[in-house]
């Protein structure tokens, strides 16, 4: 689960990352601003999908300890 958790949230943040770059490149600006606009735009992205995979990951691990802990329960019952 973990896994396939990880590979969606990648899947989001790649294309979120291609939507962006499309956009710029298609908008009418010089080569030297949309590169330093596509720049720009991949560390926030990037950032972004960092802090998704962190809350996503955190999340998983608190879901796990709560699965462990009822596990724990209904062995010592």
């Amino acid at each position: 689960m973990k896994n396939n958790a990880g590979k969606v949230i990648l899947g989001v943040t790649i294309g979120a990352i291609a939507g962006a770059i499309a956009g710029v490149l298609f908008a009418p600006q010089s080569g030297k601003d949309t590169r330093k606009l596509i720049s720009k735009k991949s560390k926030e992205y990037v950032e972004k999908g960092k802090k998704m995979v962190e809350k996503g990951t955190d999340a998983a691990k608190d879901k796990i300890k709560d699965a462990a802990d009822d596990i724990s329960k209904k062995l010592e019952s």
